[in-house]
């Protein structure tokens, strides 16, 4: 038989709740004589509005009216003494019961805030407990009274339970949001701090959704204007983002710190502090704080230190209100070598660098640490900046920005090209796949300059210099920029500084490689062989050899031309007429600087030219510099870093003292450079060099014939053009007769 509903309906007076404890159940309390307690109650206040309350009788309530406490007189809009009508209200608990609750929580007074943190998983039980089977609305108030404090409670959302688990049978998955439900023992209670709120929770029970994803929704690489540079943003969002974007509440059970610190380094122009600067445009985070580093020094004692505790200060005073709440604060450091070098290596007596390295050290990660804090620091030397800031725990992420790749170059003059493509300014002949193969070791700066250049050199077609300066309206008009222009300016204005100049070993081979016979195209053969092992093989990413040969037989010609025939992107000839008057020391600097640079390109090539001249060395005594010898030792053999690749070639023309140097077997091979040996090979020589007549060939040739000699090539260039300084009738006894000269000096010529 069904159970008889008892429908009722009365006008009643709204009052104040006479206790506070009753105040903390959130029932409306009425008199024993009107209603029981457990009943639920629709409340109409006026003809539009209608409240829904679970009801609890009580001895000191007058019959005939309705207490309530503050917040439900807030959230109903009742005030004292008010007239509303009662009715009963009946659940369908089939559709009505609560399964999941969402309620927004903050400290009931201001004055009462603490940073201790609250257990949302014993809040949700005990809130269960002290609220069980009864109503809740969304947008209601309630005060919750939990480890003696007070909690101002809002309704956010209710999600009705799922009617197969009322039968006791597996849950179909189906979720229904509801405006009323009835509170039971197995719904869930979820908490959300308020968004102002100091308040901390820890534990499952705190919402997910609701969190606010510290990565901004709509931001991309291209209109930030960064190019080429997804892989080492993709390492810096693993290493420092990942932990800051997952759900708290998993970190906060892995035990898991946040990164504190990001190094970026590399050579100028890559887009280290344009990545630092994007990176606040990125992130929901504060606009970061830049600081150039000479700003922070000052010349009255305790000012430089003073100005970082200033760059620190908000981070702390909002750590210390809000606690693990509180927001990201983003500290960028431009120059950061400019303040943090090595403590002790100052020659000042003042010790300022010292005191502000100890200063950021104990900021970032000392007894009183931070955890709401990012710093990124930017150098292009971190060799010089103090140790103790780069172990874990401070500047833990180190990100090389290095020189981009093909794909990078076609990123970065995508983006530079961007408007000019929107406006229809670029000619349909530029092909930026063309010049991001022919821009091999140029920075991201050095392509913005070129795109520059380019756009200049196009304006400049337009302009009329005359007595004034014009502009031709009617062309400027269909102004476009060309390939013609890109190329002009890839050939004339803009050249890379890590990359090769063509001028540097053009000299050496100004007057070709004459193959005058099989030793040099082996040579050149031999040569290629090892370009392509080093191109080729990732198991030797590192390729030496030593072109030894007498005085004169070309081997810088040689070394020269097998790196032009490379193509690498980098190409330096590390060379003794460069360093003349240099210290040792400055000379030891100079060639590691040299490989330094050869490190930031992907393929590089460095000529190590005349090495017993580097050496200083001379056979009287005999002298050399040891210094230079060490340092030579310790970068012909250091492997680049991975993913680069590099190819040395040596010259020398005295092999045995490098051999007692022990510098042969810094070198994986070594291959002989001969001089011109016989009559054939010379007569081969002359007729490449093309200087002397055939008559006077075949007279050099019959003189020649069956002959040993001993000359190299470079000699012999000097010999031709001495003797066609004399008249024609002349030059071949001339030449004949140096050339016997030469060969005397060393009992060769016979």
């Amino acid at each position: 038989m069904a159970a008889r509903v008892v429908i009722f309906y009365k006008t009643m007076q709204a009052a104040r709740c006479p206790t506070d404890e009753l105040s903390l159940t959130n029932c409306a309390v009425v008199s024993e004589k009107d209603l029981q307690s457990g009943q639920h109650v629709t409340v109409k206040t006026t003809p539009t509005h209608k409240f829904v309350f679970t009801v609890k009788s009580h001895h000191s309530v007058v019959p005939g009216t309705i207490a309530f406490s503050l917040p439900q007189r807030k959230w109903a809009g009742l005030s004292i003494g008010q007239e509303v009508e009662v009715s009963n209200y009946n659940f369908d608990k089939s559709k009505q019961c609560v399964g999941a609750m969402t309620v927004e929580i903050d400290f009931l007074q201001k004055k009462s805030t603490d940073s201790s943190p609250y257990d949302s998983d014993k809040m949700a039980s005990e809130f269960i407990q002290q609220f069980n089977n009864q109503s809740f609305t969304v947008g209601q108030q309630l005060v919750f009274s939990f480890c003696d404090k007070l909690f101002g409670l809002m309704v956010k959302d209710i999600e009705a339970m799922d009617p197969s688990i009322l039968k006791g049978e597996p849950a179909s998955g189906k979720k229904q949001k509801i405006e009323i439900g009835l509170l039971v023992g197995n719904s869930q209670v979820i908490f959300e701090k308020a968004e102002s709120s100091s308040l901390t929770l820890v534990g499952k029970a705190k919402t997910k959704e609701a969190r606010q994803t510290i990565i901004n929704p709509d931001w991309n690489f291209e209109r930030m204007g960064i190019g080429g540079l997804d892989k080492e943003f993709s390492d810096i969002f693993r290493r420092a983002f990942a932990s800051r974007v997952f759900p708290p509440d998993i970190v906060e059970q892995m035990g898991c710190k946040h990164v504190k610190g990001i190094l970026l380094f590399g050579p100028p122009g890559c887009g280290k502090t344009l990545m630092a600067r994007q990176i606040g445009k990125m992130l929901n985070a504060r606009e970061p704080k830049i600081v150039n580093g000479p700003e922070i020094l000052n010349k009255y004692v305790g000012e430089s230190e003073a100005n970082i505790r200033k760059l620190f200060a908000e981070a702390e005073e909002e750590q210390k209100r809000l606690g693990a709440n509180s927001g990201l604060h983003i500290i960028i450091f431009d120059e950061l070598d400019a303040i943090c070098k090595q403590r002790g290596s100052a020659a000042s007596s003042t010790g300022v660098h010292d005191t502000v390295v100890n200063q950021l050290l104990s900021k970032i990660d000392g007894v009183e640490q931070l955890n709401n804090i990012l710093v990124i620091g930017m150098t292009n030397r971190p060799d010089l900046i103090d140790e103790a800031l780069m172990r874990p725990g401070r500047f833990e992420v180190k990100m090389e920005i290095g020189l981009p790749d093909e794909k990078g170059r076609m990123q970065i003059l995508n983006i530079h090209t961007s408007k000019m493509r929107e406006f229809k300014l670029l000619a349909p002949d530029v092909d930026l796949g063309e010049l991001a193969t022919e821009t091999k070791n140029y920075s991201g700066a050095e392509l913005e300059g070129l795109v520059r250049a380019a756009q200049s050199t196009a304006m400049n077609r337009h302009i009329k210099a005359s007595a004034t300066v014009e502009v031709d309206m009617e062309k400027a008009e269909k102004l476009q920029v060309s390939r013609a222009d890109f190329m002009g300016s890839l050939n004339n204005d803009i050249k890379p500084a890590f990359g090769t100049n063509q001028e540097d070993y053009a000299s050496y081979i100004m007057n070709g490689i004459i193959k005058w016979g099989d030793p040099v195209t082996r040579v050149l053969d031999d040569g290629e062989l090892l370009v392509q092992q080093t191109k080729n093989s990732d198991r030797t990413p590192l390729v030496s050899v030593l072109l030894e040969g007498p005085p004169h037989s070309g081997k810088t010609a040689l070394a020269a031309k097998i790196s032009e025939d490379s193509q690498f992107p980098f190409i330096k000839i590390c060379s003794p007429d460069k360093m003349i008057g240099h210290s040792e020391i400055s000379k030891c600097q100079a060639i590691k600087k040299v490989f330094d640079d050869a490190y930031k390109s992907q393929l590089s090539c460095v000529v190590v030219d005349d090495i017993e001249r580097l050496l200083d060395y001379v056979p009287i005594g005999p002298r050399f510099s040891n210094l230079v010898l060490q340092a030579l030792l310790v970068l012909l053999k250091k492997a680049p870093p991975q993913g680069r690749k590099l190819l040395i070639i040596g010259t020398t023309s005295r092999k045995d003292v490098l051999q007692e140097m022990e510098m042969l077997d810094a070198f994986s091979t070594t291959i002989h450079i001969p001089n011109i040996s016989t009559g054939e090979h010379l007569v081969e020589a002359l007729e490449l060099l093309g200087n002397f007549t055939d008559k006077e060939r075949a007279t050099i040739a019959q003189q020649v014939k069956g002959k040993r000699v001993w000359i190299g090539i470079k000699k012999l260039l000097m010999l031709i053009e001495m003797s066609l300084q004399m008249d024609q009738e002349y030059r071949v006894s001339k030449f004949l007769s140096l050339l016997k000269d030469e060969g005397a000096d060393r009992s060769f010529y016979d």
